[in-house]
């Protein structure tokens, strides 16, 4: 499985010559990156409604099925390689719920433990903000920051405060690694 991921990545970059590129056509505002980004989250997301619908875009299974496409919506995504505008297909009775990207959501997986991770290393929310706008470009409010690692900061309060038992069994395994000679050969060997 992943030599058949590892081959269809090398079809889709054999036609791109690099050496020819500059940074910013790679990882820019508008690079090869967003570009492949958006267009995976949309091509899932297409993959989804037609699941939904049971039958493919216009096709006329779709006649007379009380439910149909009906256009799309834009949405701006918060990943770690900055801002991502996509277009989420809607369908006419406003059944479909994408699971990729889900409704009301806007951070992409990831984003959220970025934040956690720089809270934990002491930086503050105000911080956390310029630090995401220096490197990824996004601009966040420090409200999000502070409800991002209030959520944590109650889970590990929880978790700190829970009872402890009065007991607990632990195994423990120690060895003293020597070195020595078996049949004329330099061996490492465990001493208990």
């Amino acid at each position: 499985m992943a030599k058949e991921k590892d081959d269809l990545i090398e079809k889709l970059l054999e036609n791109i010559d690099f050496s020819k590129l500059k940074p910013e056509q790679i990882t820019g505002e508008s690079g090869l990156l967003k570009q492949l980004t958006k267009r995976l989250v949309e091509k899932a997301m297409n993959a989804e409604m037609v699941d939904h619908l049971g039958y493919e875009k216009n096709v006329s299974a779709g006649i007379g099925t009380g439910n149909s496409r009906n256009g799309k919506s834009s949405k701006t995504l918060l990943t770690d390689i900055g801002d991502v505008t996509i277009d989420v297909p809607r369908d006419r009775n406003a059944e479909f719920e994408p699971q990729i990207v889900k409704k009301n959501q806007r951070r992409f997986e990831g984003f959220d433990d970025k934040i956690i991770s720089m809270y934990a290393r002491g930086m503050t929310t105000r911080d956390i903000q310029g630090h995401l706008k220096d490197i990824y470009g996004v601009d966040v409010s420090p409200d999000l920051v502070s409800t991002v690692t209030a959520d944590v900061i109650a889970d590990a309060k929880e978790w700190q405060s829970r009872l402890l038992e009065k007991t607990y069994p632990v195994v423990y395994f120690d060895a003293l690694v020597v070195n020595g000679r078996t049949d004329g050969k330099a061996t490492k060997k465990a001493v208990y």
